[in-house]
């Protein structure tokens, strides 16, 4: 092929698989495998002295002191070494210093409001990593056990050495060979999905693959010390990722000898197509980076994945010694449908698996299709269900022996599959009306439970949390029921449905709050001071616990408790499920009237609030002026 009919073939390429490879190739570049001028539009846009960087970086290496007077200048660094020379206890009082500066600063409003220091788990968590008060506790420890400074300053060097190579030589040094495969793929097949990223954990060849690209670095790095080297043997070594990436079970020896052999005459003629791209890298300097980016990096890459092809062809052809180890024909062609059919059996009951004889109409249609509920638990539900399930089974098959993506049954090394779970859970359902009410009071409990059970245990108070007074808080019930319905089609892709999951109960969070704040003119929560949240409403903690919970929802709790509730007689569940709804509405009425107010609930002046020792301070030193109203409140 000529080079012009390279770049047609990468153009489509891309287009064909544009999500994937972009994945791959922005993996790359945050990465620094490859690509690395591609961010540079980042370092365009947020340059070093920039406030914005200037005021991140003051809140986060505590360079002034509000607390003190005076400058103060200690570092986490200084807190590490003032402990490794011995100075525990100075090292502590330093530690404490940079968390208080940092917790002190959230409360005054200084700093990145989303960057918040002073409440919650995540907080907790950046306060002992960024004032070494994490690594105070594990050199105190070392030293009572009886270890020398010398001894514990060697174990944290080693220990940081082998963090930096393991994931250096597990993840940067063979992503290479990843991205290569995911190339060559694309060039045949319509659907790579992102599980393609494990090829090499299938096949069991992750660290054989690991060994060869690190051989393949040190070689060339030894041969960039002579000048012609540096130029001839990166040509010579080009192939080795994409020999590997066709076969990871190659040794290194054999994968780089046949990379040399395979250029032999055509490296000059690899280094005329990587230039002809001149104008493309020119584009991408004009755009920071931006183009190379978005098109020019997976551009590129295609062209010379093809280029791969079709001097792997060329070899196969004159029968080059090694050529044996190039032996995955089906990363080159589809194969016939007869065979993948043979091979994937099962993908044929498909067209066998008779579809259930379900017939929703109206209002009974949009609700079953759209939001998965059904107005009572038909018989024909649990025919529906095995047929979901069934069909998840057989879907990435029948994209197989469709041709549209990669048979690893074809290939010379076979990919092993996870192990089947002995109780499969139909997820894939429609939950009848009782059912969701039921469990809307269930989630709800489990709500009021949680947060009651979490003040029960920081702060050693009863307090009956939310609005109402009966036990459950419904934005868990509505949350959980929301999930189960206006996400339900994307219960099939559980990726795709964690992230909605987190959009929804985001919303759903921020707009409660918002309405409660103005219905009601007080706050029931407020996240200010917590990383990562927005106008203290919803915050990042929040939102990844939701998304983990509502997760366990989907796939696990609904489910199983579905499966009982269904046991249950509607001429018991009916009564149940009017008498709860009952009391519901007396409560919510009666709180619109009376709202749950007190210390644990609507006591939230920002990141300030410390629920304990506000009533203790105001208490104890009543002759003080009280500025607060909640002081007044209290004492």
């Amino acid at each position: 092929m000529t080079r012009r009919e390279l770049k047609k073939e990468a153009k489509h390429i891309v287009r064909k698989n544009y999500a994937i490879l972009l994945v791959v190739c922005v993996t790359a570049a945050f990465m620094g495998t490859e690509f690395g001028g591609s961010l540079d539009f980042i370092k365009q846009a947020r340059p070093d002295d920039s406030p914005e960087i200037q005021q991140l970086q003051e809140a986060e290496n505590v360079v002034t002191s509000g607390a003190t007077e005076g400058i103060y200048n200690d570092t986490t660094m200084d807190v590490i070494f003032t402990a490794l020379s011995g100075e525990i206890g100075q090292s502590r009082e330093m530690s404490k210093k940079l968390k208080d500066e940092a917790v002190a600063r959230t409360k005054n409003g200084e700093g990145n409001s989303v960057l918040g220091r002073s409440r919650g788990l995540l907080a907790k968590a950046a306060n002992n990593i960024m004032s070494g008060a994490i690594f105070v506790k594990t050199i105190s420890a070392a030293e009572k056990i009886g270890m020398s400074t010398s001894a514990i300053m060697a174990v944290f060097i080693i220990l940081a050495l082998l963090v930096f190579l393991s994931f250096w030589f597990f993840l940067v040094n063979m992503y290479t060979a990843v991205s290569r495969r995911i190339f060559l793929e694309c060039r045949i097949y319509e659907r790579v999905t992102i599980q393609r990223f494990l090829v090499f954990i299938h096949v069991r060849k992750w660290c054989k693959v690991a060994c060869a690209m690190f051989m393949t670095t040190m070689l060339h790095v030894l041969w960039s010390f002579t000048i012609a080297g540096f130029f001839i043997k990166r040509y010579s070594y080009f192939l080795v990722p994409y020999i590997l990436a066709e076969n990871p079970d190659a040794g290194w020896k054999e994968a780089i000898s046949l990379s040399r052999k395979i250029m032999q005459g055509h490296k000059w003629e690899c280094f005329i197509l990587e230039a002809s791209f001149f104008w493309w890298y020119m584009l991408g300097m004009i755009t920071f980076g931006l183009s190379d980016l978005f098109f020019t990096n997976m551009y590129k890459t295609a062209a010379l994945t093809g280029y791969y092809a079709e001097l792997r062809q060329q070899t196969i052809e004159r029968q080059t010694s090694g050529f044996e180890i190039l032996n995955d024909r089906y990363l080159y062609v589809k194969a016939d449908r007869q065979l993948l059919e043979s091979r994937y059996p099962e993908a044929a009951e498909m067209e066998r698996l008779p579809e259930p004889d379900i017939h929703y109409k109206g209002i009974a249609g949009f609700l079953a299709n759209v939001l998965g509920i059904t107005v009572i638990n038909r018989r024909d539900e649990a025919e529906y269900e095995a047929y979901e399930a069934k069909q998840l089974q057989l879907r990435n098959m029948e994209a197989i022996v469709d041709g549209l993506s990669y048979p690893g049954r074809l290939s010379a090394i076979p990919e092993h599959s996870k192990n089947k779970r002995v109780a499969h859970i139909r997820y894939m359902r429609h939950y009848s009306i009782p059912s969701l009410i039921m469990m809307f009071f269930i989630f709800s409990f489990i709500g009021w439970l949680w947060e009651v059970s979490l003040h029960l245990i920081l702060d050693g108070v009863f307090v009956n949390r939310g609005v109402m007074y009966g036990p459950w808080l419904p934005i868990y019930g509505a949350g959980g029921i929301l999930i189960l319905t206006l996400l339900s089609r994307f219960r099939s892709n559980p990726a795709a449905c964690f992230i909605a999951i987190e959009i929804l109960c985001g919303f759903v969070e921020y707009f409660t709050s918002y309405y409660l704040e103005s219905t009601y003119g007080q706050k029931w929560w407020d996240y200010s001071g917590y990383f990562l949240n927005l106008n203290g409403r919803i915050c990042a903690e929040g939102l990844i616990t939701f998304a983990i919970g509502g997760m366990a929802i989907v796939y696990l709790l609904a489910p199983l408790i579905d499966n009982h509730l269904r046991k249950i007689n509607y001429k018991i569940a009916i009564p149940v499920c009017v008498f709860l709804l009952g009391v519901f509405m007396a409560d919510h009425f009666y709180s619109a009237a009376h709202p749950n107010e007190g210390k644990g609930v609507t006591d939230y002046s920002g990141a300030s609030i410390q629920y304990l020792s506000i009533e203790d301070t105001c208490c104890l030193n009543t002759s003080q002026e009280r500025t607060s109203e909640k002081c007044w409140q209290y004492c």
